[in-house]
């Protein structure tokens, strides 16, 4: 960290205090409190669209020591609301890196504070669930009562309806490297630049279009496949990219969800979805297939799951489907299978660049439900 220590407050809204230092942005910061367990690839979780709205708290002690370069981000901008860390690096140590993250912090605005003892705030968190909270620093800090006050004035979670502040403002394309194959229209919920990239690398030309977008934006692009993308807020508030959803299925069209894709999936099938306690973030979450018994090391961003059973079968308004994975840890539900339309999801990130890659072979599985729907 740079510069004289300024005192700063992370407040959440059951009035724990955690005291520290000003990281990056001096002022104010509102949103959701959150953990993070990912040792590595802290660049990508900062510009990952799903964490709109979300104070990150970061279980790895010390953060930083890579810097900030201008390769990995995953979108045109951090996308947190607030950054929570034990002990910032120093001086960034990486060839690639063009400056420091309290720097990068700095210039994005987006206040942070450090020095705190993440290890209990991740206990209380795990205990008491996801909260409301903010950063204070500066000029900001004030009496506990007032920050407390300002906390609870901010919005909750549940029932947040944030694709559309995420999504891009107008179409674009990726284009395929080598031979054009396929041709899929991307649903940006709040998509990760390794997406489109890891379609690209399979032959697909990838359209994406904002989460607006109409089934006759859909068709016009005359797609071979229909993929949902991750993002942020509460999948009951997205009764469009639902009805979207639906209207994929009715066609036929080979469909890929991933993350609240999945959840956007499981809505269209009728399934119910719930806020999790303190839901799942990292890099390093098992995964179990019901289908094949095999284990995939994930990484996850999600605070809400679709209600459901591990093997569980059910009917939808589409056909047969079944829950296809679950988490090995709780049970939660993983993914989604169709028996009589081309369509799955997963509930987390099988393009996580920073890794783990154990599902990155996803990609290849939906190349395959289109080869199958055009053969």
């Amino acid at each position: 960290m740079s510069g004289t220590r300024t005192p700063a407050a992370l407040v959440l809204e059951d009035g724990r205090v955690f005291r520290g230092a000003a990281y990056g942005a001096r002022g104010t910061s509102l949103g959701e409190a959150v953990f993070c367990t990912g040792m590595t690839g802290y660049q990508e979780t900062l510009t990952d669209p799903s964490y709109r709205k979300q104070i990150v708290v970061q279980t790895a002690p010390q953060i930083g020591n890579t810097g900030w370069n201008d390769e990995d981000d995953e979108s045109s901008r951090i996308w947190v609301a607030g950054y929570v860390v034990r002990d910032p690096a120093r001086t960034p140590s990486n060839w690639r890196a063009t400056r420091s993250l309290d720097d990068e912090l700095r210039e994005q605005g987006i206040v942070g504070i450090a020095e705190v003892d993440t290890r209990t705030l991740t206990r209380h968190l795990r205990e008491h669930g996801a909260m409301r909270a903010g950063v204070f620093s500066g000029d900001a800090l004030a009496p506990v009562e007032e920050l407390l006050d300002t906390v609870l004035a901010s919005p909750a979670m549940k029932g947040a309806d944030l694709a559309g502040e995420v999504t891009t403002s107008k179409p674009y394309v990726v284009p395929a490297e080598g031979q054009r194959l396929y041709r899929v229209a991307a649903l940006d919920l709040g998509i990760k630049a390794n997406t489109p990239r890891q379609l690209a690398k399979r032959g697909i030309e990838v359209h994406v279009l904002p989460a607006t977008s109409s089934m006759d934006d859909v068709l016009a692009v005359e797609p071979d496949g229909v993929f949902l993308s991750n993002g942020p807020g509460d999948p009951e508030t997205q009764r469009h990219a639902i009805e979207l959803t639906s209207a994929t299925l009715a066609r036929e069209i080979p469909l890929f969800g991933i993350c609240f894709g999945n959840q956007i999936l499981g809505r269209a099938l009728g399934l119910g979805t719930y806020k999790m306690r303190f839901g799942h973030r990292g890099i390093n979450v098992p995964v179990l297939d019901t289908a094949t018994g095999r284990v995939a090391i994930t990484a996850q961003n999600h605070g809400f799951a679709l209600e459901g059973e591990p093997g569980q079968r059910f009917e939808s308004p589409f056909g047969a489907a079944i829950v296809s994975h679950y988490c090995a840890n709780d049970g939660t539900v993983e993914g989604l299978r169709c028996q009589d339309v081309p369509a799955f999801s997963v509930q987390y990130h099988p393009e996580a660049a920073a890794g783990p890659h154990d599902a990155n072979p996803l990609f290849d599985e939906f190349v395959g439900l289109m080869e199958t729907k055009n053969a």
